[in-house]
């Protein structure tokens, strides 16, 4: 009798391995995996075609999304400016939901009918591969073993390995989930929330301590929100950010440690590098203070807010997040030209701004005499300004002094 395939996110770690051989072996299933190149590095997928096939996968897929995953999704983010909880640009979260996309692709190219992930039930990735999958394919099965089986931890999970001659990678002191975007850690020392995260954790960004001495000015140019240039060079999409990456991690630039508060309900510790994306971010956000009126600029903070928790939440596929796009679209159609920043030992310093729809006008701006602002002319912008609160007052006044007098106010509203 022929086996039912299954498509796997896998990523060739202990817990996509274990999942592998577990639906092979105690479901029944072939194993289609599915390995999503979002730019984690040769490291991470240097063989592991090889292992999954002698985990025990019938059918293996790596698949290049890295320039996907910058001009469809992180674009996206940095035109928006969205961010978790004051701190999170959303490495993880946004990556999720194309795992998702290509999941699907991969069952409908295969024919599977069912597909399987390793998120745990206890995280938000769950919910990000999942609501993906239901917006893109609600006829496919999804089966998420940890919700399933009856393994309970990390050392389950390696005798489960042993028993099956699964190879291990060695001592994994840390949770790390790693993209072009950032590089993220949990778990270890960082459960307890008053231990500073060891510096040896750290693999992507230099110490500030130990940056180079000499600050370094960059410019990263834009176009309509979206960064086309850095430093005068035209770069391909995933090429400009691991330049960004690049010169932000020699500077020991975005780090970021953060107790966030997880969809499911918990609280969660968890530490983020993002060089590059904290570059992207800061220039980005000064182009529009220059180029974007008060207005919009200020509504624009608000969508961003919401944006962040659609993104964190997993709910990339929604009619709410495509209207939001096409707003933040029509914000962006002035935000072009170029930002300069100067990077210092973990430290970001605005150089220079310039851009052809510069809404600062210097006439205007002077404290020396111009001929554009008729200072008399703010008398009256004052006066109305200012009149909900003057009658306020007056009303507060004439109260406080019937109350004093034993009387009582009546008046005809």
């Amino acid at each position: 009798m022929k086996r039912e395939k299954i498509v796997l996110a896998y990523s060739g770690g202990l817990d996509t391995s274990v999942i592998l051989k577990w639906l092979q072996e105690e479901r029944g299933y072939d194993v289609v995996a599915m390995v999503a190149d979002l730019g984690q590095g040769s490291h991470e997928l240097d063989g592991v075609k090889e292992k999954a096939r002698q985990t025990g996968a019938v059918e293996v897929y790596v698949e290049d999304v890295r320039r996907e995953f910058v001009t469809d999704y992180l674009f996206p983010l940095i035109k928006v400016g969205a961010v978790y909880e004051g701190k999170y640009l959303l490495g993880t979260s946004v990556a999720r939901p194309l795992i998702a996309k290509r999941m699907v692709e991969i069952a409908r190219r295969t024919g599977a009918k069912t597909v399987a992930h390793g998120a745990t039930g206890k995280g938000n990735d769950q919910v990000r591969f999942e609501l993906g999958i239901k917006a893109l394919a609600p006829d496919l099965h999804i089966v998420a073993p940890w919700r399933e089986w009856d393994l309970r931890s990390r050392s389950d999970a390696e005798k489960y390995a042993q028993q099956y001659g699964i190879p291990l990678s060695g001592e994994k002191i840390y949770s790390i989930d790693a993209n072009l975007w950032h590089k993220s850690y949990e778990g270890g020392v960082l459960e307890n929330p008053d231990r500073e995260p060891e510096q040896e954790m750290f693999q992507f960004t230099n110490s500030p301590k130990e940056a180079p001495e000499e600050d370094e000015i960059i410019e990263i140019e834009y176009y309509r929100g979206i960064p086309v240039k850095v430093n005068g060079n035209m770069l391909e999409p995933e090429v400009l950010v691991e330049e960004l990456n690049h010169l932000g991690a020699k500077h020991g630039i975005g780090r970021v440690d953060l107790i966030e508060n997880r969809l499911v309900g918990m609280k969660s510790r968890g530490v983020y590098e993002t060089p590059g994306g904290t570059l992207l971010y800061i220039a980005h956000r000064e182009l529009e203070h220059l180029c974007m009126d008060r207005e919009t600029l200020h509504y624009k903070e608000q969508v961003a807010l919401k944006y962040g928790e659609l993104i964190y939440n997993g709910q990339w596929f929604t009619t709410l997040r495509r209207a939001m796009d096409a707003f933040v679209d029509v914000t962006q159609q002035n935000i072009t030209g170029s930002i300069q920043l100067r990077l210092y030992r973990g430290n970001v310093e605005i150089a220079g701004r310039k851009s052809p729809y510069s809404l600062y006008h210097p006439d205007l701006a002077t404290f020396e005499e111009d001929d554009l602002y008729d200072h008399k002319d703010a008398e009256g912008f004052v006066n109305l300004l200012g009149l909900p609160i003057k009658i306020q007052s007056m009303l507060e006044a004439l109260l406080k002094e019937e109350s004093t007098d034993g009387k009582t106010l009546g008046r005809t509203l």
